[in-house]
């Protein structure tokens, strides 16, 4: 199994939002992608708590039954799709992916 963790820290403001507005967006547009190639066993986006001091703003916690289902994932439209957005948005990104 693979776990896949991504997090991004947003801009103040990008694409005439603020990063409340945006977090928001890009959390429902993450949503869309659950359960959207087999193998794919979690999928759970989480957006900071406010009040926190917190460097990233939004993650992903996913868990793939094999690399195959990650790289499904990886070149899904669905997920190809978000990518514009999410690069005009964000300030950095993580990602990490490890064998359990």
């Amino acid at each position: 199994m693979i776990k896949h963790i991504v997090m991004w820290k947003l801009k103040d403001f990008a694409e005439g939002a603020d990063r409340a507005t945006n977090a928001r967006k890009m959390k429902e547009q993450l949503d869309a992608c659950a359960n959207i190639v087999p193998g794919m066993f979690a999928f759970e986006v989480a957006l900071a708590q406010p009040g926190l001091e917190a460097s990233y703003d939004v993650v992903l916690y996913s868990e793939f039954a094999d690399q195959e289902a990650l790289k499904a994932y990886g070149e899904h439209p669905t997920h190809h799709a978000l990518k514009p957005f999410f690069g005009a948005i964000r300030e950095a990104r993580q990602c990490m992916d490890y064998d359990i």
